[in-house]
Parts: structure tokens; C-alpha cells; sequence
């Protein structure tokens, strides 16, 4: 096992390790329902008023669905073959950065290892088998990491921007400033309980009826009621000051069904805009389909056709609670922020705002 894979990464607190160049990177984020994985090349570029910085070029990646996260709902510890699923994965993962000269890496790990009474157990045999250290990191820094690497496709002219992310085993939920310099600051951050895992499975499975769909999309406006108290966002909305960005599989899945593609495309996908009435449209048909017809179209599979209504159903509460009337695709996110981090961390900084307990 490589060095940097072996011990999770560079020493962030030496500066001289910060130097990106000639260095490979990789960001893996293991979530609720997928483990997924980027390897980069740092590459200079002139940002801001000329002064240097570095971007980064993909040239490995990985995806998986391992739904890490199945039945930590109900039974609050992650089950043997759901950590069989990831390791073999996380396995793979780590030949990847070993073949690639891995320079810098960061492993993180989110909602199921958050929630699992049996994580520490895991993390230990993930190491033990792999050589990678995981990170758990809070959801107040995955939806920031996310921020970061989505910020690419905020509209710089717009004040403000709503930018969440559909997990599998949770949402998250920021409300960002941008100032007259372009810099962005956290305003809030809410993490809701709610995935699409975690939802299918509490409804008893993907197929949910109209009445039990209508329940997901109340629920999740009830809890981020108090977030829009807080922040008032309905009346920068009227104002038109208002963007949202939308990073998860629910959205990209829904701008590829929108698309019509014959199979899923990265390239047109992200940075697409959907108008809410093309996104309530499509979410319209799916839900009118069965599940064998959910899995034949071709931007979801059998893996993920038990998950997609879940996702709507977010989606739908998150949209009716805040009708911006657009919403941005970004086929970008975690990954792409933990990048940026380990290539550049002083190019894109964030201002922290504050994280909303839910009660």
C-alpha cells in the first residue's frame, strides 16, 4: 500500500506538503448508498487578478453502489454484508491510488458511520483490510466540502443561492451568501434525518403510494420550516435574489431522464438548469411507473429504481418550500470540495456559518 493511502493522506499541518506540484490526488466519499472515488492531477492556472493557483484534471475515478447504509435505520448498526459490500470496493479503491502514485488523499465517511452503533468496528476492519483510513465528518463540512465543489456553477450576479445535497442516509442543506468580492459565506446549514435509503426503507420500499409520498414531502417541509423562519429565504426569493443548486443522484438522474439520453451523460448533465415545472413533470412520470419501468429507463438501473421516489419526494418538499422556479444541476459535489482542499486551500474559502439543530 502506498504511503499516502496507507495513512489517509498528506501531513495538512506542514505547509511544504501543501505543494501541489507534480502530485496526484484523491478524494473517496463513502456514503449511505455509494462509495465513490476521484483521482486527480493538480494543474496551474491564473486565478482571480492573475496571482497562480491550481485546478485539478480527473484521471481515474470509481463508483459503486454498496448501500453501506442498509438497515441502519431500523436496526442502528451497519450489517456484515453491507460492510462485505464496501470493503471489497474500498479494496478496489485503494489499488487505484496505489497504481496511480497516489501523492495526497482523504478518505471521509458520512450518515451510515455517523448513525452506526458497530462504526468503530468497521472503521478498524477498514483499515485492517485496505490500508485506507476513513474520516466520519460532520454535516456541517460535507455540505461545505459540497459548496466548494459546486461553486463553479453559482451565478456570481445573484445574491444569494440554496445549494443542497439528497444523500442516501441524509440531506443537507445550505443557505449561502455571496458578497460584492465574490466570496461566499455560509449563512446557515440544516442536515435532515432523510435519505433516500433511509426513506425507501422506512416506507417499506421504493414503490411508494400517493399517500405515503405526500407524507415524505410534508415531513420534510415541516422540519425545514424553522430553517426558513431563521432565515427568511422565501422574501429574498421574492426579490429575486435567490439560486439553487441541487448536487445528488435524484437531481442528475432526473436532468438525464429529462435529457432523454440513452445513457447517462456527466458532460450534459452538469450545469444543466431544469424549470420547476419540467422537474415536477418528471417526477410526475416516475412516480406513475412501476418499479420494472423505473429500472428499464436507462438513467437509473435496478440498483437505484427502488430509490428514486424517495429522492422526489425531497426534492419536491425542498422545491415547494422555496419555488426559486429554476433549479442548476451539478454532477459535483464532496469530492470534487475535497479536492480542492487537498490541492489549493486557499483558492475557494468558505466563511462558516452556523448548523440548525432539528428538534
Amino acid at each position: 500500500m502506498a504511503e499516502a493511502s496507507r495513512h489517509g493522506g498528506i501531513d495538512l499541518s506542514d505547509p511544504s506538503s501543501r505543494s501541489p506540484d507534480g502530485g496526484i490526488f484523491a478524494a473517496l466519499d463513502l456514503g449511505t448508498n455509494n462509495c465513490r472515488m476521484l483521482v486527480a492531477r493538480a494543474e496551474q492556472r491564473r486565478v482571480g487578478d492573475g496571482e497562480p493557483g491550481y485546478d485539478f484534471r480527473v484521471i481515474d475515478s470509481f463508483s459503486r453502489i454498496t448501500r453501506l447504509g442498509e438497515g441502519v435505520s431500523a436496526t442502528g448498526r451497519l450489517s456484515d454484508e453491507a460492510m462485505d459490500r464496501t470493503i471489497e470496493a474500498l479494496k478496489r479503491c485503494a489499488e487505484k491510488m496505489d497504481k496511480r502514485r497516489v501523492s495526497a488523499s482523504r478518505q471521509v465517511a458520512t450518515e451510515a458511520c455517523r448513525r452506526a452503533a458497530n462504526c468503530a468496528e468497521f472503521l478498524d476492519r477498514v483499515t485492517r483490510e485496505t490500508g485506507l483510513s476513513l474520516e466520519i465528518i460532520s454535516p456541517h463540512e460535507e455540505a461545505t466540502l459540497a459548496l466548494k465543489g459546486c461553486a463553479a456553477l453559482l451565478d456570481r450576479q445573484l445574491p444569494y443561492a440554496v445549494i443542497f445535497d439528497i444523500g442516501g442516509g441524509s440531506t443537507e442543506v445550505l443557505f449561502v451568501r455571496i458578497d460584492d468580492h465574490n466570496a461566499l459565506s455560509v449563512v446557515g446549514c440544516v442536515s435532515l434525518p432523510m435519505g433516500v435509503v433511509t426513506v425507501a426503507e422506512d416506507c417499506g420500499g421504493g414503490d411508494l403510494c400517493g399517500r405515503t409520498y405526500q407524507g415524505v414531502v410534508e415531513r420534510v417541509c415541516k422540519l425545514l420550516e424553522p430553517f426558513e423562519g431563521v432565515h427568511r429565504i422565501g422574501d429574498k426569493i421574492a426579490a429575486r435574489e435567490v439560486q439553487m443548486i441541487g448536487t445528488s443522484g435524484t437531481v442528475t438522474t432526473l436532468g438525464g431522464l429529462h435529457l432523454k439520453l440513452d445513457r447517462y451523460d456527466r458532460a450534459a448533465v452538469d450545469g444543466l438548469t431544469l424549470d420547476f415545472d419540467v422537474v415536477s413533470a418528471t417526477t410526475r412520470a416516475l412516480c406513475g411507473k412501476t418499479m420494472q419501468q423505473r429500472a428499464a429507463e436507462p438513467c437509473i438501473g435496478w440498483q437505484r429504481a427502488d430509490l428514486m421516489l424517495a429522492g422526489c419526494a425531497i426534492l419536491e418538499a425542498i422545491c415547494k418550500l422555496w419555488p426559486v422556479g429554476t433549479l442548476r444541476v451539478a454532477d459535483r459535489g464532496l469530492r470534487e470540495g475535497l479536492l480542492l482542499d487537498l490541492i489549493n486551500p486557499a483558492l475557494l474559502k468558505v466563511a462558516p456559518g452556523p448548523m440548525h439543530q432539528l428538534a
